[in-house]
């Protein structure tokens, strides 16, 4: 499998980005990746340039630029690059760290759509106390979503829980502030209304207190709330492990019971841990594109390498799409 990744984008690029390609070519055989960025600053990186190549390039859109300007004007830029990589079919799939909605602009001006979708959402498999996991779309890709937006985020997750992840009849759910039929915004009672008429099994309304305890297999969101609801997963868990080390290391009694349970304790951090799901596929572009946490680690890249490995192993993008024009043909 070949992959793009784009060097230079976000917060602890290159060295983390550049690491984390090192072991995953380490660790998955037959993995090759182009690294686009900055030659200068990557090469110092590379323990080994075996099954790694460089595309280099000293322009970077960074989170200050605004996102489509960018994409249009930095036609070098390394974000760009990866992106275009993928779209002439050098390589299989791409990731960036960096700016989310230049990614998001990238995917639609330089990857393209699925026919049938509107708006591609950003969708992470998150999990769940019982360890399967639920889908979460959208978690920022587009903070101003339509009903019809979250139909069609409902549908692909649907159809990626069912195919991809093996889950029969996945159920699926939208995130309201509250369970009851006609509760939350305008947008919300809307996209109520035209996800119960839909091909999927639709379980209504979920809280977001809910997700963790795996109230639905896939949860549909606009991408403002979707991106809210994430973070505040991500950060209750960081302060939860925050507190428990400062607990566990206040006493000798404390330690020694930290010692007793180190094992365990690494397993539920495993769980909640963003580096450990890596980051989010943007669902209906054209081809498998990988949107990384934007302070990713090099775990975290060696996650998200995987997971693009996943998609691409499963044909995620052409099992929406055939799926997706199935659909269309039987309303036809």
């Amino acid at each position: 499998m070949k992959l793009a990744i784009d060097a230079m984008g976000g917060d602890h690029a290159p060295t983390e980005i550049v690491m984390g390609a090192v072991e995953a070519v380490s660790e998955i055989n037959d993995l090759h990746i182009t690294l686009v960025g900055d030659e200068k600053q990557i090469t110092p990186l590379l323990k080994s340039s075996k099954n790694i190549d460089v595309i280099h390039t000293e322009d970077v859109i960074t989170g200050e630029d605004e996102p489509v300007r960018a994409v249009r004007r930095k036609k070098n830029a390394s974000l760009v690059l990866t992106a275009k990589e993928v779209k002439e079919g050098r390589v299989d799939a791409c990731i960036s760290a960096g700016n989310t909605g230049a990614l998001m602009s990238a995917g639609l001006f330089v990857v393209g759509r699925i026919p049938g979708i509107d708006r591609p959402a950003l969708s992470p498999t998150l999990p769940t106390i019982d360890g399967k996991g639920f889908l979460l779309l959208d978690v920022g890709a587009n903070v101003d979503a339509k009903p019809q937006h979250l139909l069609q985020y409902a549908i692909m997750g649907s159809i990626y829980t069912e195919n991809v992840r093996s889950i029969h009849n996945p159920t699926v759910g939208l995130l309201n502030v509250g369970t009851e039929d006609g509760k939350g915004s305008e947008l919300t009672k809307k996209a109520f209304k035209l996800l119960k008429d839909a091909p999927i099994n639709f379980v209504g309304n979920v809280e977001a207190r809910d997700l963790l305890d795996g109230v639905a297999d896939v949860v549909v969101t606009d991408g403002f709330s979707g991106n809210i609801a994430l973070k505040t997963i991500e950060g209750t868990a960081g302060a939860l492990f925050s507190i428990l080390k400062e607990t566990m290391m206040s006493s000798m009694k404390t330690k020694f019971g930290a010692i007793l349970l180190k094992n365990d304790l690494k397993g539920l951090k495993g769980k909640l841990d963003y580096s450990e799901y890596g980051g989010a596929g943007l669902f209906g572009l054209a081809a498998p594109v990988i949107k990384a946490h934007g302070s990713s680690n090099r775990r975290a890249i060696v996650s998200a390498i995987k997971q693009a490995k996943y998609m691409v192993d499963h044909d995620v993008t052409n099992t929406i799409k055939t799926t997706v024009e199935s659909m269309e043909l039987e309303k036809e």
